[in-house]
């Protein structure tokens, strides 16, 4: 019985020690880090873009045509 109860400990401890491993282990923690910088960025470079495109669509773009016609005006 002694035997039967030493060998049920040793297992247990065994158990403990493997789950205590298992649980402080990082494998795959850089997987999602760099999941969530890479959409961070992608969403990032999309709202760049898409405010460059708003700026020089409507501010930049219709001055410098205006700019270039009153250049060449030369009636006036």
């Amino acid at each position: 019985m002694k035997h039967l109860i030493c060998k049920l400990k040793s297992k247990a401890v065994m158990a403990a020690a493997r789950t205590r491993r298992v649980l402080s282990g990082s494998r795959g923690d850089g997987y999602i880090d760099t999941a969530i910088k890479i959409l961070i960025a992608v969403v990032l470079g999309a709202l760049l873009l898409a405010g460059l495109y708003a700026l020089f669509g409507e501010t930049v773009l219709p001055t410098l045509v205006q700019r270039i016609k009153e250049m060449f005006n030369y009636a006036g």
